[in-house]
């Protein structure tokens, strides 16, 4: 049995070091992904985006909102229009991202204790640029308002100076885990467990590809001498995760401290965290391989997949908001649990017993898909591969 088990996994790793394609899914996925994900997304905040202002009031509480918005980190003033017709040319031509336009008697309005609006408009081909102008917007609104309110009340009654001295209602903003804000340290952690995922499914389904190609082509013979399917897919996954530990350890260690992304866990339990969505990860590519005919086929299922993969997983929709339905099919998806679990754990500091309620079902789906890995494999993969080849020795 052991002698068995050591033939499986010489074997696999001959298929790997002969198939540039599978060493294209364990190193170039892994380590160069994230890397230009990584780039994409940095810097993480837009700042100082070119804002117009159209100011129809011209009082010193106008200019006040200016100069206000001028000084804050994500927005920069760069002129004034006419109206809101050249301001919009102005937007049209990309020459600024955002128009604010103050009406007539907004200072009037102010000095009578009434409530004064003012319009922002922002051009929102980057979502970025338009949460920065609503942040600075947001701020220096109360900001202001607060100031006001306080002078209103000195004037009523003076001596409440000492008691009403500073902003009333004081707003203090601290992120949990993103401590920057930006969009890189929150959509790439769990982009890295999505590349996790897909490497182990693309590389095994390839690997099943390439079991039914001439082994002349690839140097690889799919079917064991003593074809035990169940010591065959064990040998495989020990291949698999021999490749893999380094690679592993770079994309959960190493790209976070790249790119100064929150790294607050243990990274021993993290890795004993990702050990049964790989497991479970290698179920479905061993599945798939019921599919995948060709090597080239396993492409397709990287786009159909990859796509699927990232919106079921509740980074770009919160799993709370999705129907039972799809809530469900979001729950077979290993990533989606190691993106949970991982993202408390590196981002937040959680322990490994902490994220117990997504640990238990990354275990149980790894058992899940190896059952149906091994039905696969035992009544779809191996039939076909004696069919090809009758000298094979029978199924066990």
């Amino acid at each position: 049995m052991i002698k068995q088990l050591f033939d499986v996994y010489c074997r696999e790793f001959k298929l790997v070091l002969h198939d540039p394609g599978i060493i294209l899914f364990f190193i170039f996925l892994p380590l160069v992904y994230p890397i230009i994900y990584s780039l994409i997304y940095n810097p993480e905040q837009v700042r100082d985006v070119k804002m117009v202002v159209v100011d129809n009031d011209r009082s010193s509480i106008s200019r006040e909102l200016v100069r206000n918005l001028d000084a804050t980190q994500e927005a920069r003033v760069i002129g004034y229009a006419a109206d809101l017709n050249e301001a919009r040319h102005a937007m049209a031509d990309k020459k600024c991202f955002s128009i604010l336009e103050i009406p007539d008697g907004f200072g009037r309005k102010i000095g009578r204790g009434e409530q004064a609006n003012a319009a922002l408009y922002c051009e929102a081909s980057l979502l970025l640029r338009y949460r920065g102008f609503l942040m600075a917007a947001t701020n220096v609104s109360q900001a202001m308002g607060a100031e006001i309110l306080t002078e209103k009340i000195d004037r009523i009654l003076p001596l409440a100076e000492t008691i009403t001295d500073g902003d009333l209602m004081p707003i203090e903003y601290r992120p949990m885990g993103n401590i920057q804000s930006g969009f890189d340290s929150f959509i790439m952690p769990g982009v890295l467990i999505l590349i996790l995922q897909q490497c182990i499914i693309l590389a095994a389904g390839m690997a099943g590809g390439a079991k039914r190609e001439n082994p002349r082509l690839t140097g690889y013979q799919g079917v064991n001498e003593m074809p035990s399917v169940a010591m065959t897919m064990l040998g495989q996954m020990l291949c698999y995760g021999t490749i893999l530990i380094l690679p592993v350890i770079y994309l959960v260690h190493y790209v976070p401290l790249m790119f100064s992304f929150p790294m607050e866990g243990n990274l021993w339990e993290i890795l004993i965290f990702l050990l049964p969505m790989c497991i479970a990860s290698c179920g479905i590519g061993f599945m798939f391989q019921g599919i995948v005919w060709e090597r080239e086929s396993v492409f397709v299922l990287w786009v159909v997949t990859s796509i699927t993969f990232l919106f079921l997983s509740g980074l770009t929709w919160p799993r709370y908001a999705m129907s039972a339905g799809w809530k469900f099919i979001s729950d077979c998806v290993p990533a989606t649990w190691g993106l949970e679990g991982f993202i408390k754990m590196n981002t937040n500091g959680a322990t490994l017993s902490q994220v117990r309620s997504c640990y238990i079902p990354l275990w149980i789906l790894s058992a899940i898909y190896m059952v149906g890995a091994y039905c696969v494999q035992r009544w779809i993969v191996r039939p076909t591969l004696f069919h090809q080849d009758p000298a094979l020795p029978t199924v066990k």
